[in-house]
């Protein structure tokens, strides 16, 4: 299996808006700069996630992108079904057809293993994965390299005042 560009680059900045949640919305500029992610391909993600519901824009100065949703209602595989990604590892994207149009052997194998791998990903939600060990730290050192200073300011006010409840993180 593997998953594209568009489902990792999705999620990815989804992660930067879960982050950033407490210090405002998030330009897509911001989220180009910090990640190394066209701003194009960007715009393109964003109108998928907003069609879906998952993020929502705000306009006007000091405008940008926030999460439609609190971070803990929203999962993974949400994000990546969301642009048009699957996560089905069958040759056949689970038509059944893999081998000269029926069942090849291992189709079931295939099939439940997409079964799982859509599971455990449905099983990790953004606000999980905010909190995993290191996450906010690394997030904070990335916007200081690029000069999210403002951001930066926010973010690492609310990792002091224990916004972000690393310790129980649950992945």
């Amino acid at each position: 299996m593997r998953l594209s560009t568009k489902g990792r680059y999705s999620v990815t900045a989804m992660l930067d808006l879960a982050i950033h949640d407490k210090a405002g919305p998030v330009t897509l500029a911001d989220i180009s700069q910090c990640q190394g992610i066209s701003l194009s391909y960007l715009e393109q993600l964003f109108a998928k996630l907003r069609k879906s519901g998952l993020v929502k824009g705000v306009r006007g100065p000091g405008g940008g992108y926030r999460l439609a949703r609190p971070a803990s209602e929203i999962s993974i595989a949400e994000i990546i079904c969301s642009v048009d990604e699957n996560v089905d590892v069958t040759r056949c994207k689970g038509q059944g057809n893999c081998q000269d149009g029926s069942k090849c052997l291992t189709h079931e194998l295939w099939v439940n293993l997409s079964v799982k791998l859509h599971e455990f990903l449905a099983g990790i939600t953004l606000a999980q994965f905010v909190e995993r060990p290191g996450i906010p730290e690394l997030s904070l050192q990335r916007d200081k390299m690029i000069g999210r200073f403002i951001l930066a300011k926010k973010q690492a006010a609310a990792i002091n005042k224990g916004v972000f409840n690393i310790t129980k993180a649950v992945i």
